[in-house]
């Protein structure tokens, strides 16, 4: 049985575009990749595609070995998809905002909601309303379920976006960890990725152009 995620030949289409096609990977415990590509090569929709989120035209998605919308894989169990956008409710707090996440997709983690908040850098923001954050802020919101999973598997789509130069290299050290410890990371970024000591593999997807007619 193949362990880790793994994509059978998948294709994606977009509107009248093929972005992708016959397209194989493999992501084991203790690995990182970095999809890359420039905008509207499809990224985000392979991301979305491995997180369950779309299906491709063709091919099959496998987390050890089976399917991943069959029940006995525990896929979901084991997947952390943070997408582009922060996914967070801007009238809840960020305490109430990560109280949400852990009652909807539960959490094994032994560190606590003030605590994720604390090493994200959102000490005293805990208690005020989304909205009232800044972009950066937001963002750090939905990335401190990164402190609060057990999740072996972390699709990130752009995480490094509005962040500064602290909270990268906050980010980069729990991603380090995380791999180290044999979990998988899957993520895009426009921006140099600098972990050191862990496995890196890269799949650029190819340049769609879109054909104007005559």
């Amino acid at each position: 049985m193949t362990s880790g995620l793994a994509t059978h030949h998948i294709a994606c289409s977009r509107g009248y575009r093929d972005l992708f096609a016959d397209l194989c990977l493999r992501v084991q415990s203790g690995e990182m990749l970095r999809v890359e590509g420039r905008n509207g090569s499809g990224k985000t929709s392979l991301l979305r595609i491995l997180a369950g989120l779309a299906q491709p035209v063709s091919g099959d998605v496998l987390w050890n070995g089976g399917k991943i919308h069959d029940p006995q894989t525990e896929y979901f169990q084991n997947l952390l998809y943070i997408g582009h956008k922060p996914g967070i409710k801007y009238e809840l707090t960020a305490i109430e905002n990560l109280c949400l996440s852990r009652a909807l997709f539960g959490s094994r983690s032994e560190n606590g909601i003030e605590e994720a908040l604390y090493q994200i850098g959102l000490y005293g923001f805990e208690d005020m309303p989304a909205a009232m954050l800044s972009a950066g802020q937001k963002r750090r919101v939905a990335l401190a379920q990164l402190f609060l999973t057990q999740a072996k598997l972390w699709i990130l789509d752009e995480p490094y976006t509005s962040l500064d130069v602290a909270a990268v290299a906050l980010l980069e050290e729990q991603f380090r960890l995380h791999v180290q410890a044999g979990g998988m990371l899957i993520l895009t970024s426009h921006q140099p990725v600098n972990i050191a000591g862990c496995v890196t593999k890269r799949l650029a997807l190819p340049d769609t152009k879109v054909e104007q007619a005559a």
